[in-house]
Order: structure tokens, then C-alpha cells, then sequence
């Protein structure tokens, strides 16, 4: 072999050798992308299938919410519903009493309404003697058509309150204060109507609240006047709505 043949013999020899190092090292570089890529594709799929648990834990946890909140609404409209038919119902009540105790008006009875209950309010002098416990004819009158009307409808609660004016009690004998007198005129009606009129004792309280709840403070007669009564308060049994609300 000539000397010139033999150096372009090792000439590309060299060449070969330099191309093969460099495809070795792209190959290495390409190894190494790939196993990157690879790499990062199990990452992103890790956290794909992360965001999916999660996506699908809130779809659930939204669907619950859903659920919830309609059931929510659905027990607000019924307690809304209930509410409506016992306002309904207190203000037929309301008007047969008025009609029942129409002639009572003008000797200090009067019939309202406040915050879901009736009120019958009843001055003193319409009931008792001054100073005195034991109900008189006019009074008891008036108490046996408001007797009437409560037995026809059972589903009335009946609270009946004593109240008095600011002054103090004078040699009524048992009587020893306001708070006495409120509370024994308040039982002696309560007795009226369970023992004259039949009215079932289960359906009513008594309770005295001497001075401390004036319709007026002012400080004339005819305040004191106002604030000496007996209140009846007739509210509706609300077992429907207990149930609801528990």
C-alpha cells in the first residue's frame, strides 16, 4: 500500500472513530431526554390522577351540599307554610272573640294580636272589686263566652297573667303584696274557667307579674287604670313545627 493510500486510510479512520464518539454522546444526551421525559410523564400522571380523586371527591361533596341545601329549603318552606296557616288561624280567633265579646268592649275588654299569639285583655273593674280576689257577676259573664269559644277550639294553649298597677297593697288581709294579688286574681280565673266552664286545667297556666309589666308608666290615674287587668293569652300548640325544627 502506498504511503498516500495508507494516510487517507487513517484519515478516515479517524473520521469514523470522532462520528462514532459524537453519536455516542447525542445517543447518551437522547437517553437522558428520554428518561426525563419519562420522568416528567409519571409525574403529570401522578397528579392527573390526583386532580381527578380530587375533582371527583368535590363533585361529591358538592352534590352533598346540593342535597343538603335542598332539604334546608324544603323545611323552611314547611315551617314558613305552618307559620302562615297559624297567623291564618289566630286571626279567625281573634275576630270570634271580638264578635263572642262585643259587649264586653265598652267595660275595659279589648282582643289583639302580637307576635303569633291572641290577647285578651280584661280590665280590673271588669272583673273584681277594688283591692279584691273574687270574680263579680259582669266578670264572670264575660269569662263564660270567652269560656265558649275556647272549648270549641282545643288546640289553644291558655296562659292567664295577673298584673297590677305600681302601688302598694293595703290591708287586703292574705294579700300581702302586688305579687299576691296578681297571682291569686290570676288563679281565681283560671278556676272559673276550669271549674265553672269546663275548660280542660291541662290547657292552662296560671302566673302573677305584680307591677313590673305596665302597658303605661306614666305616672296618672288613668295608667294605673290601664295596668291593673288580666291578660289571657291564647297561643297555638306548634307540635307540627316542634317536629320540623328538631
Amino acid at each position: 500500500m502506498s504511503p498516500a493510500a495508507y494516510e487517507s486510510l487513517i484519515h478516515t479512520q479517524d473520521s469514523l472513530s470522532r462520528g462514532w464518539k459524537e453519536a455516542q454522546i447525542e445517543n447518551g444526551h437522547l437517553e437522558d431526554e428520554l428518561a426525563k421525559l419519562k420522568a416528567d410523564t409519571a409525574s403529570l400522571s401522578r397528579k392527573l390522577v390526583s386532580l381527578e380523586q380530587h375533582l371527583s371527591s368535590s363533585s361529591s361533596e358538592v352534590k352533598k351540599l346540593s342535597a343538603n341545601l335542598a332539604e334546608r329549603e324544603q323545611r323552611l318552606q314547611e315551617v314558613e307554610d305552618i307559620l302562615h296557616k297559624r297567623d291564618e288561624a289566630n286571626n279567625r280567633l281573634k275576630n270570634t272573640l271580638q264578635q263572642a265579646l262585643l259587649g264586653f268592649q265598652e267595660n275595659g275588654l279589648s282582643v289583639d294580636m302580637h307576635e303569633g299569639k291572641v290577647y285578651v285583655r280584661l280590665a280590673d273593674k271588669l272583673l273584681f272589686s277594688s283591692g279584691s280576689i273574687v270574680i263579680d257577676e259582669r266578670g264572670k259573664q264575660a269569662l263564660t263566652e270567652l269560656a265558649k269559644v275556647l272549648n270549641t277550639r282545643p288546640e289553644i294553649n291558655i296562659a292567664v297573667e295577673g298584673h297590677t298597677d305600681d302601688q302598694k297593697v293595703r290591708s287586703l288581709g292574705q294579700i300581702k303584696d302586688n305579687w299576691d294579688l296578681s297571682v291569686l286574681r290570676s288563679t281565681s280565673v283560671v278556676r272559673f274557667l276550669t271549674q265553672e266552664e269546663g275548660v280542660d286545667p291541662r290547657r292552662l297556666t296560671a302566673t302573677g307579674k305584680g307591677e313590673f309589666t305596665p302597658i303605661d308608666t306614666a305616672d296618672t290615674s288613668e295608667a294605673r287604670s290601664a295596668n291593673r287587668r288580666i291578660e289571657i293569652v291564647l297561643s297555638p300548640k306548634l307540635d307540627e313545627l316542634y317536629e320540623l325544627i328538631k
